[in-house]
């Protein structure tokens, strides 16, 4: 076994930028090594039972039931960016005294690399999402340069500058965030577009689900058989009464044993009297639940795509903003989902989309492909390897 090394983790306070990374940050703690991982105060819990150092900070983000995001990209991009700068003295005061061996970070953890540079140590990014690939800035320009110039863009700029300035870094910002040195990808290869222009910084080691909620067994399969479907939204989107009444009209009295994550924002009694076969609550054990499931009704963030490769698990996709209609897209060029638009969805459309891809036998030969290839990336020791190697 190597000899002990501080590893610090600069998470940020979202619970899928947290999720991701967990299984990583265990292994590392259960080798051997001490890792201090940085967080906004609410979200200390999730990170607590790794065994990390837990370093908490106050948080400005959006979160809660009365969480609400900017909707310009360039404002929301903001929010990462003034909490890095708020938390950033923080960082200092405590890794000046306790310097570490190696960095890694979130995407939206932007302290990480500035403090990569300030102790000469390698920053590396654990990746829950895509990343760029050879000649991105060329495809992307189009989505890309409305939000630069922008107002709002060309401030996040302005500022972002500033900072790395006063850091001693001269690098312009859209660079610096497009082309970190080191990444680790934590998606399926599968789900990342243009593959084969990625670079070879990025080492994609695919999903690292934690053991900790794997184990998670607080929730039980029904006993009577029937299919199991499950309903969610995500910790950011659930606000969607509209397609939990659909999938109760949809569903009651039908061979699937429902399973909805609801949410907080929404009161179960607008619900209405449940069929048996049903269950709503404010949040399950997802991995638990998609480990017996036969569909999954999603918005198709990261997260939820990847746990339903992981588990072989066809998708019916209603994104609602960001990487998420991408994310649907995808799933469908690759054969094991179905994008349903949000203003589509009713009874009728949501039994047929789960009908589609939950009774196809092509889809579940897709799945178990793409399911035995997404395994073979290596997953959690594959990453702790791989961030091992960077402290050699």
């Amino acid at each position: 076994m190597r000899s002990q090394k501080h590893i610090a983790m600069i998470g940020c306070t979202a619970p899928s930028h947290v999720y991701p990374s967990l299984g990583v940050i265990r292994e590392l703690v259960a080798r051997g090594h001490r890792v201090s991982y940085v967080v906004g105060e609410p979200l200390t819990d999730l990170v607590a039972p790794t065994g990390a150092e837990v370093i908490a900070h106050p948080t400005i983000f959006p979160l809660g039931e009365a969480a609400v995001w900017p909707e310009e990209p360039a404002e929301a991009m903001r929010v990462f960016l003034d909490e890095a700068v708020a938390v950033f003295p923080r960082l200092t005061e405590v890794y000046d005294q306790d310097r570490p061996d190696l960095l890694l970070y979130d995407i939206g953890g932007l302290p990480a690399p500035v403090l990569g540079r300030r102790y000469d140590v390698p920053a590396v990014q654990l990746s829950p999402t895509l990343v760029a690939w050879e000649g991105y800035a060329e495809d992307m320009a189009e989505v890309m340069a409305p939000i630069r110039n922008s107002p709002s863009g060309k401030d996040y700029h302005a500022t972002y500058s500033a900072w790395l300035r006063e850091n001693g870094i001269d690098t312009d910002p859209w660079e610096w965030i497009a082309q970190p040195e080191h990444v680790l990808s934590l998606i399926p290869r599968a789900m990342q577009p243009n593959a084969d222009r990625v670079s070879e910084a990025v080492r994609f080691v695919g999903p690292c689900l934690d053991e900790g909620r794997l184990a998670d067994r607080s929730w039980t399969p029904p006993a009577d058989g029937k299919r199991v479907l499950l309903v969610s939204f995500g910790t950011a989107f659930n606000d969607q009464l509209d397609v939990y009444r659909a999938c109760v009209e949809a569903f009651a009295g039908s061979d699937w044993h429902v399973v909805m994550s609801i949410g907080k924002h929404v009161d179960p009694a607008d619900l209405g009297p449940l069929p048996e076969s049903f269950e709503a609550y404010p949040q399950v054990p997802q991995l638990a639940v998609l480990e017996a499931a036969s569909a999954f009704v999603t918005h198709a963030g990261m997260g939820g795509c990847t746990e339903s490769l992981w588990f072989g698990v066809p998708t019916v996709a209603i994104p609602q903003a960001a990487d998420q209609f991408g994310n649907a897209a995808m799933l469908e060029e690759l054969g094991v989902g179905k994008h349903l638009p949000a203003e589509k969805v009713d009874a009728e459309a949501l039994r047929s989309a789960v009908g589609e891809v939950a009774d196809s036998p092509a889809v579940a030969a897709r799945l178990a492909e793409l399911k035995a290839e997404i395994r073979a990336h290596g997953g959690v020791r594959a990453a702790a390897d791989a961030v091992e190697s960077y402290l050699d």
